[in-house]
């Protein structure tokens, strides 16, 4: 029971998703033309990188609230604006549930 609430992975993923973004895609620098291409990358690696971590990981209900939770207010408080932290915690929480879904579906078969 007591592995239900276990987030060490969890927490690590999420931390190192918003580095990543942080350090290719500056905050203060995200309206210039070269930051949309930046972004553009930088969010195809962090969902890939969401894609492999939801299908090495079982992750349950409380583990990807928690896993949205901590990357939303990381980016807020990092500086991006509200609409932006919301939607890609939407995003990413939305790829590795489903993700994780097709793990255990083709782990079943």
């Amino acid at each position: 029971m007591f592995g239900w609430f276990d987030s060490k992975a969890v927490d690590a993923f999420a931390d190192g998703a918003v580095a990543d973004l942080v350090k290719r895609v500056p905050p203060e620098k995200m309206h210039t033309r070269k930051s949309v291409e930046r972004l553009r990358s930088t969010g195809d690696m962090i969902f890939q990188r969401a894609d492999n971590f939801g299908r090495s990981q079982s992750l349950n209900v409380y583990q990807r609230a928690r896993l949205g939770n901590r990357v939303k207010w990381a980016l807020r408080e990092a500086g991006y604006p509200a609409e932006f932290a919301d939607a890609l915690t939407y995003e990413l929480v939305t790829v590795i549930t489903i993700s994780g879904a097709h793990h255990k579906a083709s782990a079943s078969k």
